[in-house]
């Protein structure tokens, strides 16, 4: 209070924001006892505050500003300084600074129970006598500092290698998957007879125009079965191999 009738006295006077906000405050709030506020000694919590705060703001920039209230705490405390971690909390807020809060969980996979499904040609058993013999495709995400980025990616069984990729804000079928499919098409010749698809249930892989594609290619399609990680885990072997 005594804060912000400083910041206003001059376009308002110190007896009319008095009198304004004497019905809002507990107390008696006259101009009299604002002057008396003001010319009292600054308190040694106001002091040590005045202290900390700029330290608090220092190390939180020079840390990326990722730093939460713990580990501000422990770094304050590795700096030399005896604070709590509720006192480092309030001289956080009083920074204007603050952690970077974890991410929502997010879903790549969504399954139309209403669609009927390719069989699966695979039965985890990825392995291929030749390239472009299986295909194994998935999606991914990447939190950046402007939001989520999806990865769609085609992998060679055979030469375990990424022959498609696509990065977009959207796991739209004919924006992200769809543009992944048709790098690895051309990279492949445009003809893929005999080549079996795989990927999972996601209604963005099931999408009509994603199907018609692989149809059109030439490739049979093969989807994981339902509940089952062990294709998400032989991808992730692919890819680290």
């Amino acid at each position: 209070m005594i804060r912000f009738i400083t910041e206003y006295r001059d376009r308002f006077g110190v007896e009319l924001i008095c009198r304004v906000l004497r019905p809002a405050v507990q107390g008696f709030l006259t101009s009299r006892g604002y002057r008396a506020a003001v010319g009292r000694a600054p308190s040694a919590r106001r002091l040590r505050d005045d202290l900390l705060v700029p330290e608090v703001a220092r190390l939180h920039a020079e840390n990326y500003g990722v730093y939460g209230r713990r580990k501000m705490h422990a770094l304050m405390r590795r700096q030399g300084w005896d604070i709590g971690r509720d006192q480092t909390a309030r001289l956080m807020r009083l920074a204007g600074v603050r952690g970077v809060r974890k991410s929502k969980r997010v879903f790549t996979t969504k399954t139309d129970r209403t669609q009927t499904l390719p069989q699966d040609l695979v039965n985890r058993r990825f392995t291929a006598d030749g390239p472009r013999r299986l295909w194994v495709c998935d999606v991914t995400y990447v939190a950046t500092w402007s939001g989520f980025a999806y990865v769609a990616f085609v992998t060679d069984v055979y030469s375990r290698r990424i022959v498609g990729w696509n990065v977009a804000a959207t796991l739209k079928a004919e924006i992200l998957p769809l543009q992944a499919l048709d790098m690895a098409a051309w990279d492949a010749g445009g003809d893929l007879t005999g080549l079996t698809h795989h990927s999972d249930h996601g209604s963005n892989y099931m999408a009509m125009v994603y199907t018609d594609r692989i149809v059109e290619l030439g490739a049979v399609p093969s989807t994981g079965t339902v509940g089952d990680s062990f294709d998400c885990e032989s991808v992730e072997y692919l890819l680290a191999a």
